[in-house]
């Protein structure tokens, strides 16, 4: 019986992660110009807003959401508009306090970034427009350069408290 108690206490200290749902939060498609944008010969350029939020929702249960917005523009003058939230909902449980921001900040929005990416397309293409297929992101790498920048600023900070400026 030891070993067995032993075993169980074992798998219930080890991490855990799943999804448990994958789904749209929201989505905003707008088209200011509407058929004139349709008229013209225009060269595009795209400006991409990408970010992440999370929400602890129970003990173990997190929803995570990966919002971009695209705006997609000719000259001064916007064609379209899109916003979507990708969220999904994770259960991510016996994880250590310096590995759960990474799971939160960098796995799960890699999981939905696939999903995010086809709504974008599907949504574009359905409003006339030229397919959008978003380049592949490295959440990873985001996520260890936006710890570095907290790290630095922090640093910057503390070495500034005692100085005054005249």
């Amino acid at each position: 019986m030891t070993d067995e108690a032993t075993t169980a206490s074992t798998e219930t200290q080890q991490p855990q992660f799943s999804i448990q749902r994958i789904y749209v939060k929201d989505i905003s498609f707008e088209t200011p110009q509407g058929a004139a944008a349709f008229q013209k010969q225009w060269k595009p350029k795209v400006s991409q807003d990408l970010n992440t939020k999370s929400k602890k929702i129970s003990d173990d249960l997190f929803e995570v959401v990966l919002r971009v917005t695209i705006t997609m523009a000719d000259e001064d003058s916007t064609l379209y508009l899109i916003e979507v939230e990708q969220a999904g909902l994770f259960t991510i449980k016996g994880f250590s306090d310096q590995q759960l921001p990474q799971v939160i900040n960098a796995t799960c929005p890699s999981i939905l970034f696939p999903y995010l990416r086809d709504t974008i397309d599907n949504i574009v293409t359905k409003g006339s427009f030229p397919a959008l297929m978003l380049p592949p992101i490295n959440f990873d790498a985001l996520f260890a350069n936006a710890v570095q920048q907290a790290a630095e600023e922090a640093n910057s900070a503390e070495s500034g408290e005692g100085e005054t400026k005249h």
